[in-house]
Order: C-alpha cells, then sequence, then structure tokens
C-alpha cells in the first residue's frame, strides 16, 4: 500500500506509544489526568495525541453523561487505543471536547533508544518490534 508517514516525537522525556507496534503516541507531558477509566481499567486524559486515524462520531453513555465520541486507532497497525472527546452533552463536562483517552493497558511508557520510527510500512506485514514482542513472551 506504499509508505505512512509518522510523525515523530523528540525523545525527550516519557513518550506513551501504541502496546503493539511502538508506534510513538504522547508526550507524558501532554496528561491533562490519570483518574479516567475505561472497560479494561485505567485511561489517561491527553491534551494532544499524534499518528492515530479517528472513526466514526458516536453517542455515548459514560460513567460522567452522554457524550459524543469517535474511537481512535493506531495509524501504523490499526490497534484501537481509546477516544476522543467531540463533545458532552453536561455543561460541566464540556472541558473534555477535543481531548483525547488513551486506555493504559493499549500503550506504553517510554520508548528506547533507537526505536522511534520516522515511517513504517503499510501493507499488512508485521513489524519488526511485534516480532520482538512475541519472542519475549
Amino acid at each position: 500500500m506504499g509508505r505512512l508517514f509518522l510523525m515523530s516525537l523528540a525523545p525527550t522525556g516519557t513518550i506513551y506509544s501504541c502496546k503493539h507496534c511502538d508506534t510513538p503516541l504522547a508526550y507524558a507531558h501532554q496528561i491533562l489526568s490519570r483518574l479516567f477509566r475505561c472497560k479494561h481499567g485505567k485511561a489517561y486524559l491527553f491534551d494532544k495525541v499524534v499518528n492515530v486515524n479517528v472513526g466514526e462520531k458516536d453517542d455515548r453513555m459514560m460513567t460522567t453523561g452522554l457524550h459524543t465520541v469517535r474511537d481512535i486507532f493506531c495509524v501504523a497497525c490499526g490497534s484501537i487505543l481509546g477516544w476522543k472527546y467531540v463533545s458532552a452533552f453536561e455543561k460541566e463536562q464540556r472541558y473534555k471536547e477535543g481531548k483525547f483517552i488513551l486506555e493504559r493497558f493499549k500503550i506504553n511508557s517510554g520508548v528506547p533508544p533507537g526505536r522511534v520510527q520516522l515511517w513504517a510500512e503499510h501493507d499488512g506485514r508485521r513489524s519488526s518490534s511485534e516480532d520482538d514482542d512475541q519472542g519475549a513472551a
């Protein structure tokens, strides 16, 4: 399918990346809250996230009320990572609009030196980082 160009993040501080393919997603200093929950456990609210695709709008009833959200997917491997808040129906929840939730169990913190990718082949084949993960299991 060709090359997929990814946004690289300079290796300064902690970087959160996709658990499946190590694609960089966000800096730790962009976390607005660590107090969110999802069906799999902890989740973090981020101000800015890169290297994701967004899905269709969906109205969901959450613990804090009704929200319009879009699921977000890793641009390299397609794994679902969390969601983006589009709108909140309750006034007190509008601070979330335009922000991102990354589910903690779907991301890794820190990127080992030399593993920050500038691009990846996007043709359905497994990347070398996935091969490394399976070898460690």
